[in-house]
């Protein structure tokens, strides 16, 4: 008579897993192809998703600049300059007035073009506003001589690599900065006209 047969073990003598073959095999190559899947279906995704989305634009917001002239006119130790209208086309995006002890004025409009123009009056030195504003590599030009509704004053020119200009004045302990992207002579003309 043939010996019985044994029945196959589920556990080995020591206790270890049975000896079966699992049905799902696991090896590195297997798992790195599931990986590269994965993968590649994130990348669809995201790609489709670029595909399909649409980017509100955020349009920059204007603001009445007319009421903080009147407000730090009444407030400020020196004469606020500003435009008494702006051209057709630009818009002020920013008006502000800080009182002392470190007092300035502070207008910033945007051009028909989308050109940045800003006025600042602080009373600081002209070198620390031009590395402020315009850059610290910024470059002094011509003095020029402008007249506008505050009479005539002579401005000092300046440019960085960039292509930032700025017009600057001194008098007295209050200088007088207006910078931009805008072309030095859309910068003389903001000048003449402020008051």
């Amino acid at each position: 008579m043939p010996p019985p047969r044994r029945a196959a073990a589920t556990a080995g003598e020591d206790g270890g897993v049975n000896g079966q073959t699992s049905r799902y095999r696991t090896s590195a190559v297997g798992m790195v192809g599931a990986l590269l899947i994965l993968l590649a279906v994130i990348a669809a995704f995201l790609v489709m998703r670029e595909l399909v989305r649409t980017t509100p634009e955020t349009p920059v917001r204007a603001v009445d600049y007319q009421e903080t002239v009147r407000y730090a006119g009444d407030r400020a130790s020196f004469d606020v300059l500003a435009p008494p209208s702006l051209p057709t086309g630009w818009r002020a995006t920013s008006a502000s007035y800080t009182p002392a002890p470190e007092e300035r004025w502070h207008l910033g409009v945007l051009t028909e073009d989308g050109e940045y123009v800003g006025i600042e009056q602080e009373l600081r030195s002209v070198e620390s506003m031009v590395e402020e504003y315009v850059d610290q590599e910024a470059v002094a030009g011509e003095r020029i001589e402008l007249t506008g509704a505050t009479g005539p004053a002579g401005w000092t020119t300046y440019r960085d690599d960039s292509g930032d200009h700025a017009l600057v004045r001194r008098e007295g302990d209050l200088t007088t900065l207006v910078v931009g992207t805008a072309d030095q002579r859309v910068l003389v003309d903001y000048v003449q006209s402020l008051e």
